[in-house]
């Protein structure tokens, strides 16, 4: 019996995890999800002066990507669709993501979006999929002014 179709779900929700843990600010969620070694390799025009475009291990990337988005409001990643490329316990994939970040402007917000792709490689550890190096891809951006719920939720 093959292991694909169960491989390319768990893999799936891992990308899905990811874009929960960055929205929910999650630290630990979003470590668990790369190798201890991973890698994250960002495009130089959304590294912050004086950062690194490259941030290395689970959690200096989740710290990382973290920081990067404290001073915003909210983020919201739409994940798209997914190509993966299976051989035994290493993939590569391709996933497509529409990243929101909103922040305060003037007397309201906006909503700096992101189109960007994932370009992943990912690796079976100890029977789980993890992110093993993903590099960022950014297709187009732009801004938009947005209302946010009168309740603050």
């Amino acid at each position: 019996m093959t292991r694909e179709p169960a491989d390319r779900l768990a893999l799936s929700d891992l990308v899905a995890q990811y874009a929960i843990a960055v929205d929910r600010r999650d630290a630990a969620v979003l470590a668990a999800l790369f190798t201890t070694d991973a890698r994250l390799v960002q495009p130089p025009a959304l590294v912050r002066r004086g950062m690194d475009a490259v941030l290395s291990g689970a959690s200096g990337i989740a710290s990382g990507i973290l920081g990067a988005v404290a001073h915003l409001h909210s983020t919201r990643h739409v994940v798209g669709q997914q190509l993966v490329e299976l051989a035994g316990d290493t993939a590569r994939g391709e996933v497509y993501c529409e990243a929101h970040h909103v922040y305060p402007s003037g007397d309201g917000h906006h909503d700096h979006v992101v189109a960007l792709r994932y370009l992943d490689e990912y690796h079976r550890t100890d029977g789980s999929w993890r992110i093993d190096r993903r590099e960022l891809i950014v297709d187009f951006t732009e801004n938009r002014t947005v209302a946010l719920p009168t309740n603050g939720k």
